[in-house]
């Protein structure tokens, strides 16, 4: 089974035969056998040439990178192996006809308010008194089917997590006081940590985006813009509930990741790398998680749910099947 890849402290990666080899700065090597990489998440600086880029090109392996700060600053993705003019055409389409791009953003936002709204839920079940903010969500995800324009969706979907978390504070068994969600930049540790496991979710997506014939690049929810695959934050809107913020309480209940896991002069923005590396061996393990599928009645796993979401957006594109977001069951 191919595995993601996450470099630290790596100043060389180059190709040797069929692996990749890294060096670190104190000479040490590593050689990885190409078959087992999916995509490769560089956390350091490091140094490549062209023949490599062509090397693992030929493989189909994204590379994302981040910076100090542990930002993700942008991907290097192959060149499109799977194209498909016709489906691209659809794509416009569905983003040029306004109606038939709001519908698509409003099954991403429901799918996305529902699986919430189940990790309350799951968590008031457990003696988690998260009551009053799921009676708000529930409320306000029942708006969602009226929103008119995509502003009144965001707005919508803004107004859910502000509740949303609120109810961080009561299923944390740290002192988070954690208020609003603040991104450029994150302003305390709960804000820090949730950027960064979306970031990772987010580059996840795009690499399994990448296995499919969608172009990255035109979205519904998201405003299509320069530099980012804004379907990618598309379909992570879905999957950052289920994956990232379940992954969050554990690690905060588990007291895996604390106060102590960031630079705190650095007012919390720096997250410390053995910190980074349990985030990222805690993430792997999740996505390799499997549950049984109700519509495909076998087993797969979480990682493997967002490329489904993928081909069902293709089905709907094509329109040989109504799309409609992956919720939680469980």
């Amino acid at each position: 089974m191919k595995q993601s890849l996450y470099i630290y402290n790596s100043g060389d990666l180059k190709r040797k035969d069929n692996t990749l080899r890294f060096t670190n700065y104190e000479g040490e090597k590593r050689d990885v056998p190409i078959e087992r990489i999916s995509d490769i998440y560089v956390m350091s600086e490091m140094s490549f040439n062209t023949a490599f880029l062509n090397y693992i090109s030929k493989y189909g392996i994204s590379i994302h990178f981040f910076n100090y700060y542990n930002y993700y600053t942008g991907s290097y993705y192959p060149k499109d192996a799977l194209l498909a003019g016709g489906l691209l055409v659809k794509q416009a389409e569905y983003y040029s006809d306004y109606e038939k791009r709001l519908q698509l953003a409003k099954k991403f936002l429901q799918a996305a308010a529902e699986n919430i709204y189940r990790n309350l839920r799951y968590y008031n079940g457990r003696g988690k008194d998260v009551e009053s903010q799921m009676k708000e969500i529930d409320r306000l995800r029942n708006t969602l089917s009226n929103a008119e324009t995509i502003e009144m969706l965001m707005g919508i979907e803004g107004n859910i997590r502000q509740h949303y978390y609120a109810a961080w504070n009561a299923i944390v068994n740290q002192e988070i006081n954690f208020n609003k969600r603040v991104m450029h930049p994150p302003d305390n540790m709960i804000n820090s940590l949730i950027s960064f496991v979306n970031s990772l979710i987010y580059a996840k997506t795009l690499s399994e985006v990448y296995h499919t014939q969608l172009n990255p690049t035109i979205s519904y929810l998201h405003e299509p813009g320069a530099r980012r695959f804004s379907l990618c934050l598309d379909i992570s809107e879905i999957f950052k509930p289920l994956i990232g913020d379940r992954l969050i309480f554990s690690l905060l209940n588990k007291r895996q990741i604390t106060e102590d896991s960031f630079t705190k002069e650095l007012n919390f923005l720096h997250l410390k790398q053995d910190a980074s590396k349990l985030i990222a061996t805690e993430l792997e393990k999740r996505l390799r998680t499997t549950i049984m599928h109700k519509g495909l009645g076998r087993k797969v796993s979480y990682q493997y749910l967002i490329r489904l979401e993928a081909y069902k957006l293709v089905k709907h594109l094509l329109g040989e099947k109504e799309y409609e977001g992956f919720t939680i069951w469980w």
